[in-house]
């Protein structure tokens, strides 16, 4: 952590609603731009409301802070065991210092109090940085989902080792 920054990882309040919802525009537009990042978008719609969000007794929001000002955010849906990571943001000038880690273990430590026994959550193809954030505390893949759209020209002829293999 930088010695001269004040960096805090805090419970949202409704007061930071418009600073999260900025940040959440922010992030969403830099998913689009990845692999995945448009059907990830697609089957998550933005939350819009932080409010009411902050307000829910399923889900739990922390935001870090750099000198007061919110830097990221993440959102955690609580279930009966599982606890899922949802959304986690942090400005890209702002990386390298810790708050997406503080973030995380919170969440860990609000999950685990909750009676969750797993946390899980999302890291698009590429995203070595999400990846990354989600390996140092210990959660790692434990499937991986691939896809392909059906519409179009078919890909080319498999292989005659691939298809021999069938």
């Amino acid at each position: 952590m930088s010695g001269d920054l004040d960096e805090v990882v805090r419970v949202a309040t409704i007061a930071d609603s418009a600073a999260i919802t900025a940040l959440e525009a922010t992030a969403r537009e830099i998913v689009s731009t990845m692999r995945g990042g448009l059907r990830l978008l697609a089957e998550s719609p933005p939350v819009g409301d932080w409010q009411a969000l902050v307000e829910r007794g399923d889900r739990h929001v922390v935001v870090g802070t750099l000198d007061g000002v919110i830097v990221g955010y993440l959102e955690l849906e609580i279930g009966d065991v599982i606890a899922e990571v949802r959304q986690v943001y942090v400005d890209p000038e702002a990386r390298e210092l810790g708050l997406g880690d503080g973030m995380l273990l919170h969440a860990m430590d609000v999950a685990r109090h909750r009676g969750c026994s797993t946390i899980e959550g999302t890291a698009l193809p590429g995203d070595r940085g999400t990846k990354n954030l989600y390996e140092r505390a210990g959660i790692t893949a434990r499937k991986i989902t691939v896809s392909r759209g059906l519409v179009g020209p078919p890909p080319s002829e498999p292989s005659t080792r691939a298809a021999a293999s069938r």
